[in-house]
């Protein structure tokens, strides 16, 4: 049971990176990347043993967080694929370190922003057209910002503080 307990933590690093992956190269997260961790989700958390009570609480966080996102995707804040991953992302982290998930997630988001308008800037521009066509997508000035990089590294930063990330243990 510990492999498989294990195996499917390892689910949740591995697909919020491919979310932030896609993001980058194409300006979209697919639906796919977050039904997967809503799907597997209920398998982590009956195989890590996760008591009812902190059950419901991840489900309360993920329900938050996906009300949040919808608000943000309205306000044209967020893109929805972003909101959908930052509420699966939620799920999965539950209650146990917030600040580190919202708070990184705002600072490499900030962190992002400043790097794409250097990127888009009269000087950066010309060495990034020469690049692949994501790179030069990313470098269209009023593009927009691929916010799940910075979803994905606030979900990497609070991951190590959940039940799952202890389960990753058992493969020493």
């Amino acid at each position: 049971m510990s492999f498989i307990a294990a195996a499917l933590a390892l689910a949740f690093p591995a697909l919020v990176i491919v979310g932030a992956v896609r993001d980058t190269v194409s300006y979209t997260i697919p639906n796919w990347v977050s039904l997967a961790l809503v799907g597997l989700f209920p398998l982590a958390a009956l195989a890590v043993q996760l008591p009812a009570p902190t059950l419901g609480l991840h489900l309360l966080v993920g329900v938050a967080a996906l009300v949040t996102g919808m608000v943000m995707f309205a306000l044209r804040w967020v893109g929805g694929g972003d909101a959908k991953l930052f509420a699966a992302a939620a799920l999965w982290l539950g209650w146990h370190d917030p600040l580190s998930f919202i708070g990184v997630t705002g600072v490499a988001g900030g962190a992002l922003t400043l790097l794409l308008l250097s990127l888009r800037s009269m000087y950066l521009r010309p060495y990034a057209l020469g690049g692949p066509g994501w790179l030069v997508r990313l470098a269209e000035p009023g593009a927009a910002v691929p916010y799940g990089v910075a979803i994905a590294a606030g979900a990497l930063a609070a991951f190590p503080a959940t039940p799952f990330a202890a389960a990753l243990d058992t493969l020493r």
